[in-house]
């Protein structure tokens, strides 16, 4: 059969409930179209009463909260900023728009976040080379927590502030506590592709309420206390819209029932590709006390065997293979460090993400999948590994 023979299975589509149009419907009939409005303070509302924290900005992008958060860091240019390597582009980028360095750090094989014992390597270095680093971000892939006690005992003993990257975490937890609230300043995204969507969008959350008041002036323009357009400082246009806002109170509705739905459709996997030839279900089981939302469930094909003459598939065919039954995977993040755009950056380790991106796929995850969609993937990974 030809892939358009089958429907499109997609990796994380959105996957809207039953009352997301009501917060639409009732900004629009009372106009508040613009990016104000009621329903932009009650989801800044709905996010920290998740994440436990006092204060949220709701913004267009995991990005925009980024790059706000680190300028509330008060990363500028000729700063280092501490990055895992095995993330999106979207963690680092915001480093660079503030003429900062970023200096990438490996991963471990547990968890695949950032390697505590590269972090320390990192850190002696650059301060013995005079660069203390002003920040580091981290990031819980894939919805998996970091190694929290190891990492925020080293942000404390060096005095470096945390950046939780939680892009791919909301509903994630160590010990109980939400990811996202960890750092002193948080970010999440609701892009399409995420647990919960908004379409596009962001927040920026904190403990800190001048923090947060500074985010939410620099995200409408940084316009100062006076009765006409006056500007002190560099402002941007990252706010969120009413309307989108009202998509997101919606979902955060919805948030228990679909960190409960990624979590069942990961154990399926476990559970069903277990006796696939050639094939390890990664990120599991978790670290003790974490709690991971699964966002994706990802693998990792077996390593080469040298004693076996036959070639063993690459990540590529098998993505490739699914393509043919029209189900959408994708390779898990190309490191940071191999990326032409970072190439003059630091760079401590390596091996482990480098290993991980050569032998690592992400399967569909979206939490509408049913039983049927599953079997389809893993009889369509069968069919690639065979």
């Amino acid at each position: 059969m030809r892939s358009q023979d089958y429907d499109r299975l997609y990796l994380s589509p959105p996957h809207l409930g039953r009352h997301e149009m009501n917060y639409v419907h009732k900004a629009i009939e009372d106009n508040w179209v613009a990016p104000a409005g009621p329903n932009i303070t009650g989801f800044e509302a709905d996010i920290c009463a998740a994440v436990g924290v006092p204060y949220a900005v709701a913004l267009n992008s995991g990005t925009a909260a980024i790059h706000l958060g680190l300028i509330l860091l008060g990363v500028g240019p000729g700063d280092e900023v501490l990055c895992p390597s095995f993330t999106f582009v979207a963690t680092a980028n915001p480093i660079v728009y503030l003429g900062a360095t970023p200096v990438f750090v490996d991963s471990e094989a547990e968890t695949w976040n950032i390697c505590p014992e590269r972090l320390r390597e990192a850190i002696v270095d650059r301060i013995a080379k005079g660069r203390k680093p002003k920040a580091l971000i981290l990031v819980h892939l894939y919805g998996m927590p970091a190694r929290l006690p190891e990492i925020l005992a080293l942000a404390t003993e060096f005095d470096i502030p945390i950046l939780e990257d939680a892009a791919e975490a909301l509903g994630s937890e160590w010990e109980q506590q939400p990811l996202g609230s960890f750092g002193r300043v948080g970010v999440f995204s609701f892009n399409g592709n995420k647990i919960l969507t908004t379409s596009g969008g962001g927040a920026l959350v904190t403990y800190d309420r001048a923090l947060a008041d500074k985010a939410r002036f620099l995200a409408t323009q940084a316009k100062d206390d006076a009765p006409y357009y006056q500007h002190s400082e560099t402002g941007y246009n990252y706010r969120l819209s009413n309307i989108l806002a009202g998509i997101g109170r919606g979902q955060m509705e919805l948030l228990p029932e679909r960190v409960k739905r990624r979590r069942q459709i990961f154990d399926w996997y476990r559970e069903h590709l277990a006796a696939v030839p050639g094939l390890t279900v990664a990120l599991a089981p978790e670290p003790a006390g974490s709690r991971a939302n699964r966002w994706l469930t990802t693998i990792l094909l077996a390593s080469p065997d040298p004693d076996n003459a036959a070639p063993a598939p690459t990540p590529e065919a098998v993505r490739l293979h699914l393509e043919t039954r029209n189900i959408e995977s994708r390779p898990l993040w190309k490191p940071l460090h191999l990326q032409p755009l970072f190439a003059a950056a630091p760079m401590y380790g390596g091996a482990v993400c480098e290993d991980l991106f050569a032998r690592g796929l992400c399967l569909p995850s979206g939490t509408a999948m049913g039983d049927g969609e599953l079997r389809r993937v893993k009889e369509a990974l069968t069919v690639a590994l065979s």
